[in-house]
């Protein structure tokens, strides 16, 4: 059993695959909260900080939640989605933490399906969770966006960097890419720092650098530093495009 906050099909905003249309599965829950972010929502009057989709990490909002219990009861909505879509759209998986669920059978079922049907899929996560691919080895053919949070998300460092579950994914998964989320404050302090401290552990992935920001006005604060960070040290860029467009992080 695991729980989804959402699914839509959108454009991939983010990343490498910037721009190609995707079907989006976005897992409920994250083994961190990233306070630093500093995007902001209320719950029974109360006001809290977290990341751009709070939405699906804190358990406040878990009765919006969709509670899978069983694997062809997904499948069959993703089949009837994709018949209306008419093609096989390339699937993102991402949370909250999607490999929160990576054991679970119902979950692991959903990936068989997809991996069978050679649909490229991306799994959004911050690389903290440790897989085992011998004993789910399904995993080995998907992609991974590694967003591992910079001291920026407000996690202290011992949390948020798993160096066996980075090493693991990288030596294991057909596709790898590192994609930050940074700021004009990092920029201008520890940033370049703190990525090329992680490159020593992954050395020979591609670093993707993106402004923080829930909202246009928000990303706007950030965009030039980021932009003109990546120039500075050969990273590539990546804006966040469903952002730009919707000015919402959710259904999009």
């Amino acid at each position: 059993m695991f729980y989804l906050t959402e699914q839509f099909f959108s454009i991939q905003g983010e990343g490498k695959y910037a721009g190609v249309p995707s079907y989006f599965l976005r897992t409920a829950g994250c083994n961190l909260s990233c306070p630093g972010f500093g995007a902001k929502y209320e719950i029974g009057g109360e006001i809290r900080y977290g990341c751009d989709t709070y939405f699906a990490v804190d358990s406040s909002f878990v009765k919006s939640w969709q509670k899978i219990e069983k694997s062809i009861d997904l499948i069959g909505q993703l089949e009837s989605e994709f018949a209306k879509i008419g093609y096989l759209p390339h699937v993102v998986i991402t949370g909250g933490e999607p490999l929160m669920y990576h054991k679970d059978p119902v979950f692991y079922e959903v990936i068989s399906w997809l991996v069978s049907k050679n649909i490229q899929v991306t799994f959004e996560t911050n690389g903290t969770i440790e897989i085992d691919f011998e004993t789910y080895p399904l995993y080995k053919q998907c992609t991974f966006s590694l967003s591992i949070k910079l001291s920026n998300s407000g996690e202290p460092k011992q949390k948020r960097i798993h160096l066996e579950a980075l090493k693991a994914i990288a030596s294991q998964a057909q596709e790898v890419f590192l994609k930050f989320t940074i700021d004009t404050a990092l920029v201008e302090t520890t940033a370049l720092n703190e990525i090329n401290e992680i490159r020593t552990i992954l050395p020979k992935l591609d670093v993707y650098c993106m402004p923080v920001g829930e909202s246009r006005d928000t990303i706007w604060k950030n965009d030039r530093s980021v932009f003109y960070f990546c120039m500075a040290h050969n990273f590539r860029y990546s804006d966040r495009l469903h952002i730009r467009v919707f000015d919402t992080t959710q259904g999009v």
